[in-house]
């Protein structure tokens, strides 16, 4: 599910912005952090939650839809490119963002969940 749903953003980012730049990689592995916080920190406040539940929605469904392999991958096409200020703002944009995304949302689910 996470894979096709990655799939389609994927396509509809190619569409709508072009293939200079990774922009649905990017979109897709920070909402990726903003669900996975969300679903963290919902999850933690609902003890009758059963593990496997929760290792479906974060391992299955949002591992699945995060790609982090394709996000190295296009980060190196970016260098390899000549594009070196992209590649760093890309990694550097990548990993801030999801970090503070995924923070921002978990804090909040854990407080209003």
């Amino acid at each position: 599910m996470g894979g096709a749903l990655r799939h389609l953003v994927g396509l509809l980012s190619l569409r709508l912005l072009g293939p200079s730049f990774p922009y649905g990689t990017l979109a897709i592995n920070v909402f990726g952090s903003a669900l996975m916080g969300l679903v963290v920190g919902v999850l933690s406040m609902r003890s009758g939650t059963s593990h496997e539940l929760r290792v479906f929605l974060t391992t299955g469904v949002i591992g699945g839809f995060t790609t982090w392999s394709t996000f190295s991958l296009d980060a190196y096409s970016l260098w390899e490119r000549g594009e070196q200020a992209a590649a760093i703002g890309y990694v550097l944009g990548s990993l801030v963002l999801s970090f503070t995304v995924l923070t921002i949302v978990l804090v909040v689910a854990r407080r209003f969940g």
